[in-house]
C-alpha cells in the first residue's frame, strides 16, 4: 500500500508570536514583528533593526534553567517549538508510537552563532583558553537542537541536521517526508531553528549588502516593492510533526494537511546570487507540483514565496513562478510572510510551511504588507496589504538559500 504523510502537530517561536494561534492571527492582521534592537548596543552598527523574540519564557514550555544555561538560544528556541508541536500532535514515544519509529530532522542554518561569538571573545581575552566554556562544542554544533529534542522525546529513529542556509528547514521537512514515505519511520519531528540577530550576524550580513539599512522597522522588509533595500534578519524556530497517514488515522489524530510533494535543486551558479534564468528553481517547483498531482484547470494554488525583499531574489522568484506555471501564473495567490516576521534563516522555511498549511486549513491568505509601490518586474498577485479569502486546494512553500539551494514543499487539505 502506498504510504501518505500527514501533518499532525505544529509549534513556533517568532517575533510575531510564540505559539501557532498568535502567529497565525498576527499574519492575517498584517502585524509586523520587526522592531528596533534593544537587547544589545547597536549605535555603532549599520543595521539597528531585526525580528527579535519577545516575551519568551522557557519555563512556560517546561524547559528548566539548567538547560537554558548550557544551550545556545537556537537549541532553546527549537526545543520550545518542538514541545508545542509534540503536545499538539498527542504523540508519545513508547506509548502510541514505537520509539525506534519516530525520528528527528530539526536543523539550523548556522548553529550556535552567539556561543561561537562569545567563546571566541573569551579565547581572545585569555589565549591559554582557560575561560573557554567546556559546553562550547556541545552547545554550538548545529546538530544539537535535533539531538536534544530526540533526547527529550525518546525519539530513537533517524536523527539528523541539514544545513542549506535559508532553505534549511524546507529541506528538513522534505527529507523527513521522504523518510516516512519510504518506510524508515512512522513519524518525524522536523523543522528548523536559528538565532542570528547578534552583533556579528548583523555586521556580516550588512557588509555583504544583504540587509536593508531602513530606519523605520515597520517599513523595512518590503518583498516585491520597488522601495526595498534588502532583507531583515530575524530569530526563531518552527517545528512540524509529520506522521504516516494511516498511523495518524488509527490513533485519532487531528490532521492539518498532507505533505504531497517536495522538490529540491541547486542553481550551481553563484555563492550568494540566484541564477537569473531560474532554471533550477523551476525544476524544484515542478517536481513538487508533479508529485502533488497538480492540475492546472482544477487547482487553486497558494504560494508562500521566499520573498526576501532583495531585488535579485524577488525578480528571479517571479521569473521562476512564471516559467513553472506558464499561463496559469496569473491565477496564483502569492504572499511573502517575511514582510511581517522577517528572515528567520534556518527556521524560515518551516515557519512559512506552517503559514501555508494554515492558509489551506482556513481558506484565508495572509498578506504581503507594505506593498504600496509594486516593482513592475514583479507583476503577479502577491496579496498586497490585506488578507484575502480563497478556496485553496494546493499550497506551495518556496525556499531559496545562499549557495543556490532551492526547495519547494507541497501540501493539500
Amino acid at each position: 500500500m502506498e504510504r501518505k504523510v500527514a501533518v499532525t502537530g505544529m509549534g513556533i517561536i517568532s517575533c510575531i508570536g510564540n505559539d501557532v494561534n498568535t502567529f497565525w492571527s498576527n499574519l492575517l492582521d498584517g502585524v509586523c514583528g520587526i522592531d528596533r534592537i534593544t537587547e544589545f548596543p547597536v549605535e555603532n552598527l549599520a543595521v539597528k533593526i531585526g525580528g527579535k523574540i519577545k516575551d519568551f519564557d522557557p519555563a512556560a514550555y517546561g524547559i528548566d534553567k539548567a538547560f537554558v544555561r548550557k544551550q545556545d538560544k537556537f537549541t532553546v528556541y527549537g526545543m520550545a517549538a518542538a514541545i508545542q508541536a509534540m503536545q499538539d500532535s498527542g504523540l508519545e514515544s513508547g506509548t502510541n508510537i514505537d520509539r525506534f519509529r519516530i525520528g528527528v530532522n530539526v536543523s539550523s542554518g548556522i548553529g550556535g552563532f552567539e556561543t561561537i561569538y562569545r567563546e571566541v571573545c573569551n579565547m581572545h581575552e585569555t589565549p591559554s583558553g582557560e575561560w573557554v566554556s567546556p559546553s562550547f562544542v556541545p552547545s554550538m554544533i548545529s546538530n544539537m537542537a535535533a539531538a536534544q529534542i530526540a533526547i527529550r522525546f525518546k525519539a530513537c529513529g533517524p536523527c539528523m541536521n541539514i544545513s542549506t542556509a535559508c532553505a534549511t528547514s524546507s529541506h528538513s521537512i522534505g527529507e523527513a517526508y521522504r523518510t516516512i514515505l519510504h518506510g524508515y519511520a512512522d513519524a518525524m519531528i522536523t523543522g528548523g531553528t536559528d538565532h542570528c540577530t547578534i552583533p556579528i550576524g548583523l555586521a556580516s550580513f550588512a557588509n555583504c549588502k544583504a540587509l536593508t539599512r531602513a530606519e523605520d522597522p515597520k517599513y523595512a522588509c518590503l518583498p516585491f516593492n520597488l522601495n526595498r533595500g534588502g532583507f531583515v534578519l530575524a530569530d526563531g524556530a518552527a517545528v512540524l510533526i509529520l506522521e504516516e497517514y494511516e498511523h495518524a488515522i488509527k490513533r485519532g489524530a487531528r490532521i492539518y494537511a498532507t505533505v504531497c510533494g517536495y522538490g529540491s535543486s541547486c542553481d550551481a551558479f553563484h555563492a550568494t546570487a540566484p541564477d537569473p534564468e531560474a532554471a533550477a528553481q523551476v525544476q524544484a517547483i515542478r517536481l513538487a507540483c508533479d508529485q502533488a498531482g497538480y492540475e492546472a484547470e482544477k487547482d487553486c494554488v497558494y504560494v508562500n514565496a521566499h520573498g526576501t525583499g532583495t531585488r535579485l531574489n524577488d525578480i528571479t522568484e517571479t521569473t521562476a513562478l512564471k516559467k513553472a506555471f506558464g499561463e496559469q501564473s496569473g491565477r496564483l495567490h502569492i504572499s511573502s510572510t517575511k514582510s511581517m516576521h522577517g528572515h528567520m534563516m534556518g527556521a524560515t522555511g518551516a515557519a512559512e510551511a506552517i503559514a501555508t498549511i494554515l492558509t489551506l486549513d482556513n481558506s484565508e491568505i495572509p498578506p504581503t504588507i507594505n506593498l504600496d509601490t509594486p516593482d513592475p518586474e514583479c507583476d503577479l498577485d502577491y496579496t498586497p496589504n490585506t488578507k484575502q479569502k480563497a478556496g485553496i486546494t494546493l499550497g506551495l512553500s518556496n525556499s531559496l538559500g545562499f549557495g543556490g539551494h532551492n526547495a519547494c514543499l507541497a501540501f493539500r487539505k
